[in-house]
């Protein structure tokens, strides 16, 4: 058997990190056992449906190299199928008209509920003898068994057994003709050759109706596997304040690809207790009985982790050109500065994201002001005599981080005083800021003239 797995995202939003976890378990699956990975886009919600919603999917997908073997494939391009699949029912007795209108249904629902009644269809037009009303138009319901029970061996959950009379007779197609959700996508797997439908456990409910309509197609059953849902680390559904946002959102924020996907795969799945691995390596590795049944927490700080080691193995030109978006988005511009791969060498250690790598960048591009309070702390008489003669050496010496260091040191002890009093105050003058790399790594790379410029232009700031 040939596995094929499919992606089939609804274009009513951007897509989130719970879909995109599930495209990958189904990627991943596919490229497991050699097979195919198919991208549908459900798009019979006219109301939601966006092409920008659309495009920002596709975006994704590219951005987290989710490659698909076939698609997009568009379902509003498919109606006539699902037409036809319809007809075929209705001519098969498997499926009928429903004349039913909205009144008449909620004032179903109304009744059942005030009865303590389970909310359902109740068949009033499955073998009705009556003469269709005039002026309404019909849905198309199908016939659901009476009897018996739904089962299935779920690859994650286990046997999942469902009696046939708890389930009501599903719409098809609407009276617009637009197809159900269970109905097309019930289609699209057949026409798709389907055999693993790996999706959220929030459709453990759709499958034994789905499975009935591919009986009734006399149709050969995928397997099924429901992934449980991501919570936030509070252990309640996952919300935007924990991680909820979309695969766009991650991509502004400054992190890689890989990572967020390496981040992904740990979220219910694991292979030992390896933390970071490569794509090559999931493939090699990923399983569905791996999965857990029970729902995985966010936890950014790990997300954050995971970023930083692979930032840390990231090639400087590769990050060097995703920093320089962020950069200019500061009003930073690398032509004003030093070799950014250089700048990025000497900081990447020392942050979680891109945007943090750009962040902790700018004071090679401008100088920050300092706080009033390290201003008051600094900027005085003492500093002055501390940094006396040393602006002069630096006039003279050659521009290199050991040469900066060593007339630094020769400072400090001149003065009697240890390093960090003479460090402290020249990374505050040249970057604003207290925390950077080692005070002579900075200034090599930041160049003499520069260095020179802004402390001398601090110095009428000192107080006596």
């Amino acid at each position: 058997m040939t596995v094929r797995t499919r992606f089939a995202p609804s274009p009513t939003g951007y897509l989130h990190i719970g879909g995109a976890r599930t495209a990958l378990f189904s990627w991943a699956y596919a490229r497991r056992h050699g097979g195919k990975f198919i991208l549908r886009i459900e798009d019979t919600d006219q109301e939601r449906s966006t092409q920008q919603s659309t495009q920002a999917i596709l975006d994704s997908m590219a951005w987290l190299n989710l490659n698909y073997d076939e698609g997009p494939f568009y379902q509003m391009q498919r109606l006539q199928r699902y037409h036809d699949i319809a007809e075929q029912l209705l001519r098969n007795n498997q499926a009928y008209y429903c004349y039913a209108t909205k009144e008449e249904l909620d004032e179903m629902r109304e009744q059942q509920l005030a009865a303590g009644l389970k909310p359902r269809y109740d068949g009033r037009w499955r073998d009705s003898k009556q003469t269709p009303p005039t002026g309404v138009k019909p849905v198309i319901r199908f016939k659901n068994p009476l009897e018996g029970y739904v089962v299935l061996n779920d690859l994650i959950k286990g046997r999942i057994s469902v009696a046939n009379n708890e389930l009501d007779d599903l719409v098809l197609l609407r009276s617009d003709g637009i197809p159900t959700y269970n109905f097309s996508v019930v289609v699209d797997d057949l026409d798709m050759s389907i055999s693993h439908v790996i999706r959220g456990d929030d459709h453990v409910n759709n499958t034994p109706r789905q499975i009935n309509i591919l009986k009734a197609l006399n149709a050969p059953l995928p397997e099924y596997a429901h992934v449980p849902m991501i919570l936030g680390a509070n252990g309640e559904r996952l919300s935007k304040r924990h991680g909820a946002v979309s695969v766009t959102q991650y991509q502004e924020d400054g992190y890689l690809p890989e990572a967020l996907l390496n981040y992904l795969a740990r979220l219910g799945w694991s292979h030992g207790d390896k933390e970071i691995f490569n794509r090559e390596e999931l493939v090699e590795w990923f399983d569905l009985s791996s999965i857990s049944r029970s729902p995985a927490k966010f936890n950014p700080e790990k997300l954050h982790w995971i970023n930083q080691q692979y930032l840390k193995k990231t090639d400087n030109s590769r990050l060097a050109e995703l920093v320089v978006p962020f950069l200019n988005k500061d009003k930073c511009y690398i032509s004003d500065g030093p070799n950014l791969m250089r700048i990025v060498d000497l900081l990447k250690e020392r942050v979680n994201t891109i945007e943090e790598l750009a962040d902790a960048a700018v004071y090679f591009y401008r100088p920050l002001e300092p706080t009033d309070e390290l201003k008051a702390q600094y900027f005085n008489a003492e500093t002055r005599s501390l940094l006396s003669g040393l602006t002069e050496k630096f006039n003279h010496i050659e521009w290199t981080r050991e040469s900066i260091h060593h007339e630094i040191k020769t400072a400090a002890n001149n003065h009697d005083v240890k390093l960090p009093k003479i460090a402290m105050p020249l990374r505050i003058i040249v970057t604003g800021e207290t925390h950077t790399p080692s005070i002579d790594a900075v200034l090599e790379l930041l160049g003499r003239e520069e260095t020179l410029t802004r402390i001398n232009a601090r110095l009428n700031e000192f107080t006596d």
